[in-house]
């Protein structure tokens, strides 16, 4: 009897946080016409640290803002938990992406005349939500701000306004958050803290990240990384080092290499 327990919970499936079925995305029409997904099938893991990579114009963002609920799908569906968005009205969208996500941005996208605290606490206070006191008590010491609570942005460096980014979408304790460039306007010390963050934020927090990156060193903080070239997934990796991260990249620039020869 313990040993059938013990298999079953060796066979137990992960939980899913977002997923996407068959998805394409076109835009344009014609001569114009651009596809920036072409079926992409993807399943992110709820509690893991998942970044995307590939080449400019390979459809990694795209597909982010897909899975957001932040663009809609040409074809294919996607899902947040269990919960499929592709046919959600604006009204719907805005609620779910209230309710359960979180976004980073390259750009802090902080309000000037609102302190670090009256920043994080924004979107639930639009809401009509105050945040949960021990959560909130967490986050911020997870992101290191508690001395910096009061001051303004223009009284914080980059790499304390994206900490401030991040706590604000942690806060609300969203199912899944998704980083777009987190690092991309900081200096590597900055942008290794911040990452720290994320990485503590999955490991200590039990949040999911979903992550763009073109750096090869940001994306060594995740627990897998996924490839991307001509709107296709062509590779990926579990516990990537930068070694194995740049080897692949190069991989999918070969001519004539088995991951080039995929993506035609």
């Amino acid at each position: 009897m313990e040993g059938s327990t013990v298999a079953s919970q060796a066979v137990s499936p992960a939980a899913v946080a977002a997923r996407a079925v068959g998805v394409c995305k076109t835009y344009g029409g014609g001569e114009t016409e651009v596809a920036a997904l072409r079926g992409v099938d993807l399943d992110i893991t709820a509690g893991k640290f998942t970044a995307i990579m590939g080449p400019s114009g390979s459809g990694k963002s795209t597909l982010m803002h897909c899975l957001a609920g932040l663009d809609t799908v040409t074809e294919g569906d996607v899902f947040i938990g269990d919960t499929s968005i592709t046919g959600m009205n604006d009204k719907q969208l805005t609620t779910l992406r209230r309710d359960r996500i979180g976004f980073i941005f390259q750009q802090f996208n902080l309000l000037p005349t609102l302190t670090a605290q009256e920043n994080i606490e924004l979107p639930l206070a639009i809401a009509g939500r105050k945040p949960e006191a021990e959560w909130f008590e967490q986050v911020i010491g997870k992101v290191g701000l508690r001395d910096r609570l009061h001051h303004r942005p223009s009284q914080m460096s980059g790499g304390q306004q994206q900490r401030v980014a991040c706590a604000r979408a942690l806060v609300s304790k969203p199912e899944i958050v998704f980083a777009d460039e987190p690092t991309g306007n900081l200096d590597s010390r900055a942008g290794a803290d911040v990452l720290d963050f994320l990485r503590t934020s999955v490991d200590d927090l039990g949040q999911t990240i979903v992550m763009v990156t073109h750096d090869p060193v940001a994306a060594t903080y995740a627990d897998r990384v996924v490839f991307f070239a001509d709107g296709r997934i062509v590779n990926e990796l579990e516990k990537p080092t930068a070694e194995t991260i740049l080897d692949t990249l190069k991989e999918i620039d070969r001519p004539g290499s088995p991951v080039s020869a995929a993506r035609s």
